[in-house]
């Protein structure tokens, strides 16, 4: 919301300065965005009046003007403006004048010399608009106002030192969508007081109406309008309008279009103005019909949905409810007879529409939020009394169809509830006070207040509504900040802090390791979530931004592969990525909690991609490709030191050959591997990316330190080959450590590592078909003395009788 501040102190002058004020809006709420002045630094720059204009004599499109800047003397000026003419008044940059910098990016001023053009000596330059940065208009010089006085600076001319604020609000705060919105708000806060308008009705010497038929009241519960004959459409907006309009970041279209901008920038009511000459016959308000095609006033034609509003006659649909009008009935400069309507629609039934058809308009901004329909047919008074003031013609008496208004429950509001919520002590003096200065009519029982929201509060639904009110008026910055007084507790070690680590603690170890965070949107396109997730049942959306973001992820790899497609689309050739975030899945059984929302599963993830060469290019290593154990090795170091099981099963967005289950503590936790060669293809990938995604949690847990007594004994290996069924992985071998680690004779077995691996090419002695070779290195060590051989052996005994048992190995010769 953007406004200059003339006009919001026509209607609340505080005393307070304009950086005040802001921070003042600011602490309650209002967020000011941006405090500047309405045309960047100059000087130098007065107000000229060109008193001649004569032909270049060396060029067709230049003019040599004699200007009068307020001095003794008259100055030459060469200029090739096409609307230069003796007798306008213009803004005019002496020589040595300073200009506001050409290009946004510059902050050198433009400096005006005394130069020669085409051989005319030139002592000065007439200005645009542009070129003071007054506004984005350039086509010829800025004329000024004919009783402009000569030679006056031009900053106070134009009264370019202005303040113009740009408030950045939130959508519940729709009563602010206004300049007398936000005063309403400057009075409350500050206690000035608030000049309310008065809308006196206009005289009516036209009897006619245009009858209207509301077929749809829960669309529209009012709808009021009039018409208007014999106006002048090609009246010329006063210039007051015009700069208040250009000050609130709109540009002048026309008379009709510029009176109803700016009472809708007023008072926050839009409107809309129909060319009465192409409307056939009664008006209604209806769903619109499937397949029923509309034109709309900036160009686009859309095909109409049954859930979408709409003004029709008795042939066509001619406006967009509550967003934007036709372009069959828009008013022109040869408008003659017009009808003019304000209305309330009800928030619940714009809210998407102009999102669903890609448009983006003041109107479907305010009233998707909710507007004033108490003072619906006042607005329209004050909206036809300027129509008349400046385009003339002839009224007729406003037709006010209300048949459902929109009722307001009231508030009860306890002084103690507000007391403890807010952490002061209020008293109901104070209370008073404050709904009072917000004009909430209420009634008072004792400690308790029953307040009825006014047409205009939205936001106030709850007695949590009315109690934030009340902390904002009485000040975020009076109510002392307290340190929380908490009971101290040991905890149990289970519960250490120390035993957790926290996502950005997982985040700075990722990007460590190499790897840089990107952040994407929940929302993915259905293709890809059944391409890497095989999910033919996702969550939908049921008011998705985009086509492409229609339902809810369920897995990280298709945000990633979509980060390594725009870095290809870049000429990254090496990319690490990681993403920290949420997936989704339909779960019936889940009830609501502080993780889930009811019948859904929002589990945290964490996933990484790694493509191209290993190291970035340099001379002591030659270029390889990452594969899969290069990330591997990755995910182990995070999930250090709690050892993670890599077991083969297939996922369909990875390689069958070339991916994992992650289990840690025999509980899956995610998946790694080559990205499949179908997607490949698909996606344009040249080269396979290795991914990997697991569950948050798992990365945040880590083990607390134990103490461990360190042999002063020698360790002792051996190494075992082992004849094995290739069916049988190797994984089962090596968690044979884990079941004998009970048994006495296996108490010195310390680890057991896999370091070879055979697999005949054709018949071998001692080779069965489907049969490989495993070599083991098994380490043994005792923190009570030197192991003896008989012990070692009984030990190896041990470990491989149980092989042969449980996995019918048989030792290689």
């Amino acid at each position: 919301m953007q406004f200059p501040e003339s006009w919001l102190r026509s209607f609340v002058d505080p005393p307070l300065s304009s950086e005040a004020l802001a921070d003042a809006l600011t602490l309650a709420g209002l967020e000011v965005e941006t405090l500047t002045t309405v045309a960047p630094p100059c000087s130098g720059v007065v107000v000229g009046q060109v008193l001649d204009v004569s032909q270049h004599p060396n060029a067709d499109r230049l003019k040599v003007c004699t200007v009068d800047v307020g001095s003794d003397a008259t100055l030459r000026i060469v200029c090739g403006a096409p609307n230069v003419a003796p007798g306008i008044k213009v803004p005019c940059a002496k020589v040595g004048a300073q200009l506001p910098p050409m290009e946004q990016e510059r902050d050198t001023p433009v400096q005006i010399r005394a130069s020669r053009l085409r051989g005319v000596e030139s002592q000065g330059m007439l200005c645009s608009a542009r070129e003071l940065k007054v506004s984005a208009e350039g086509a010829g010089l800025l004329i000024l106002p004919e009783d402009a006085p000569v030679g006056r600076d031009i900053r106070a001319a134009l009264n370019l030192d202005e303040k113009i604020f740009t408030v950045k609000l939130t959508p519940n705060r729709a009563d602010c969508l206004s300049v007398f919105g936000i005063a309403r708000e400057v009075a409350a806060i500050t206690g000035a007081p608030l000049r309310w308008p008065v809308f006196n009705p206009v005289s009516t010497p036209l009897s006619e109406t245009l009858p209207i038929h509301i077929r749809a009241p829960e669309l529209c519960p009012r709808f009021a309008a009039r018409v208007i004959r014999n106006i002048n459409a090609r009246a010329q907006t006063p210039a007051w309008i015009v700069e208040r309009l250009e000050r609130s970041g709109q540009r002048s279209i026309s008379a009709l279009v510029d009176i109803s901008n700016y009472v809708m920038l007023e008072f926050g009511h839009p409107s809309h103005v129909f060319d009465l000459e192409r409307l056939e016959g009664p008006l209604e308000v209806r769903w619109g019909r499937s397949d029923e095609v509309l034109e709309l006033l900036n160009g686009q034609t859309i095909t109409l949905d049954t859930d979408t509003g709409v003004i029709a006659d008795q042939r066509a649909a001619h406006s967009l409810a509550g967003v934007i009008g036709g372009a069959y009935t828009a008013v022109s400069l040869d408008t003659r007879h017009i009808y003019v309507e304000m209305a309330f629609w009800q928030p619940d039934c714009i809210r998407g529409r102009a999102r669903r058809y890609n448009i983006s308009s003041e109107a479907a901004h305010r009233f998707e939020r909710g507007v004033n329909d108490a003072d619906t047919s006042e607005q329209l008074e004050y909206l036809s009394q300027l129509i008349l003031e400046i385009c003339g013609g002839q009224a007729g008496p406003i037709d006010d169809q209300i048949v459902q208004a929109p009722q307001r429950a009231p508030i009860e509001l306890r002084t103690v509830r507000a007391s403890r919520l807010i952490g002061i002590m209020l008293d109901e003096d104070e209370i008073v006070r404050i709904l009072t200065r917000l004009a909430l009519p209420f009634t008072r029982a004792g400690a308790s207040f029953t307040v009825m929201p006014p047409s205009y509060r939205f936001d106030l639904e709850h007695e949590i509504d009315l109690i934030e009110e009340i902390a904002r008026i009485y000040g975020f910055d009076h109510i002392p900040a307290r340190m929380p007084v908490a009971q101290t507790m040991l905890r149990p070690a289970a519960q250490d802090p120390h035993a957790r680590r926290s996502l950005h603690t997982v985040r700075h170890a990722l990007a460590a390791r190499g790897y840089t965070e990107t952040v994407n949107f929940s929302f993915v396109d259905a293709r890809g979530e059944h391409d890497f997730a095989n999910n033919g049942t996702p969550v939908r959306l049921l008011n998705p931004i985009a086509q492409q973001y229609s339902v809810l992820r369920s897995t990280l790899f298709g945000s990633l592969i979509h980060v390594l497609r725009y870095n290809l689309n870049r000429k990254a050739a090496r990319v690490r990525v990681f993403e920290a975030g949420r997936v989704f899945r339909a779960d019936p059984t889940l009830s609501a909690n502080a993780f889930n929302v009811a019948g859904f599963a929002q589990t945290l993830m964490i996933g990484a991609l790694a493509y191209g060469p290993v190291w970035e290019e340099q001379w002591g290593a030659c270029p390889r490709l990452v594969d899969f154990f290069d990330v591997k090795g990755d995910l182990e170091a995070l999930l250090a030191p709690h050892p993670a099981r890599f077991v083969k099963v297939e996922h369909p967005a990875l390689h069958p050959g070339r991916s994992a289950r992650i289990d840690l503590g025999h509980q899956p936790i995610g998946w790694i591997g080559e990205l499949h060669p179908r997607w490949l293809k698909e996606y344009d990938v040249p080269h396979p990316p290795i991914l990997f995604e697991v569950q948050a949690r798992a990365l945040m847990e880590q083990s607390l330190p134990v103490i461990a007594e360190i042999s002063k004994f020698p360790p002792v290996t051996r190494d075992i080959a082992l004849i094995v069924n290739a069916q049988i992985e190797a994984q089962q071998l090596l968690d044979a450590i884990h079941t004998l680690r009970h048994q006495n004779a296996c108490q010195c077995i310390q680890h057991i590592a896999l370091f070879d691996e055979f697999r005949p090419d054709t018949h071998l002695e001692g080779f069965r078909a489907g049969e490989r070779s495993l070599a083991f290195r098994i380490t043994l060590q005792d923190k009570r003395g030197t192991l003896q051989e008989q012990t070692v052996d009984h030990a190896i005994q041990t470990l491989v009788e149980h092989w042969v048992q449980v996995h019918g190995v048989h030792v290689r010769a």
